[in-house]
């Protein structure tokens, strides 16, 4: 039987994050690299306003590695758009081969899970990781465009205006900074949940899975670890996630955290069941994270996006809701 994990030595080399105005006004607002107050970023459209974002902050993540276009091997990219628009027009003008992925909110973990593959085994010297999502395009795709107002369920998730990017490159002895140096490919669960207002609850499952078989595959357990983080749970998804570990013998809460429940204030941001979206975590990691670990405060972690694979049809057809969760080990050296 194949080893489930995968050894990985890949340096986050550089970062950088692009939000809009609901999520500059949140706790973490003040570390994002680009906001828009508008949420438009200069364009027409939502839908534009999203590739927008992933230009901006894969631009901005270059300019921070003095790096051009050349020095970068492929990129990996995703969103929640049909056939991921959002990033076939939001990279376009790099002159980069570009591997387009649909991972849904766990698209940040899965990107750099493959950035990190290809860079450790010496396949690309470099690589870019990047996605986003956008609260009114999500919304026009998934639920009711905003102009109709419809109410929202009290676990319903707030679709994060954001976009993340990520150059790593393969580490050695002399690497300092965040490293991953372990990877878990998430595998497809789902638990009959059918609610498209509640996938915290149809994505604890997934993380459940992935997280339990990493500690069981590696010999490890919570305690070898400063932080747990998960993508987009949010406040319900959470609580279960926590009452799965508990009861399979690895409790995680009293160093558990979600960038769904980061990202915004609960009492003064109307938000309801927290943060979703492929930029959430993208940006929490990028933002948040990846400065402390930088700077040592912590040391080890695991960060695992979770993914609800649905489409508009498949909610209106009434099916369960697929889920995924893909694990990254990220240390300081």
């Amino acid at each position: 039987m194949d080893r489930e994990w995968i050894g990985l030595h890949a340096h986050l080399l550089s970062t950088a994050s692009a939000v809009g105005k609901k999520e500059a006004e949140g706790p973490l607002g003040s570390l994002f690299d680009l906001c828009d107050e508008n949420d438009r970023f200069g364009t027409k459209t939502w839908e534009a306003a999203e590739s927008e974002m992933q230009r901006m902050a894969f631009n901005t993540a270059l300019g921070k590695a003095c790096l051009h276009d050349c020095d970068i091997g492929a990129l990996f990219a995703g969103d929640l758009l049909n056939q991921c628009v959002g990033s076939a027009y939001g990279l376009l003008d790099f002159d980069i081969p570009y591997f387009g992925l649909y991972g849904a909110c766990s698209t940040c973990s899965e990107g750099l899970l493959l950035a990190s593959t290809f860079v450790s085994n010496g396949v690309f010297r470099r690589c870019g990781a990047v996605t986003s999502s956008h609260y009114c395009s999500a919304e026009r795709q998934y639920g009711t465009p905003i102009e109709y107002g419809a109410q929202r369920a009290p676990t319903a998730q707030w679709t994060v205006t954001g976009a993340g990017a990520f150059i790593v490159e393969r580490a050695d002895e002399n690497t300092h900074g965040a490293v991953i140096v372990r990877g878990m490919p998430g595998k497809v669960r789902e638990r009959g949940v059918n609610d498209a207002n509640n996938m915290g609850a149809a994505m604890a499952p997934a993380a459940e899975d992935t997280l339990v078989r990493f500690f069981r595959a590696t010999d490890t357990s919570p305690d070898d670890y400063s932080l747990i983080v998960t993508g987009d749970l949010g406040f319900e998804g959470g609580t279960i996630l926590c009452d799965l570990m508990r009861a399979d013998g690895f409790p995680i809460s009293d160093r558990y955290a979600d960038c769904g429940q980061l990202i915004y204030n609960r009492r003064s941001q109307d938000i309801h069941g927290g943060g979703s979206g492929c930029g959430c975590s993208a940006v929490v990691l990028s933002a948040y994270l990846l400065p402390r670990i930088v700077r040592g405060e912590l040391p080890r972690i695991l960060f695992l996006s979770t993914g609800a694979m649905m489409s508009p049809d498949s909610i209106k057809q009434g099916n369960s809701i697929p889920a995924v969760a893909h694990l990254l080990e990220i240390e300081h050296r």
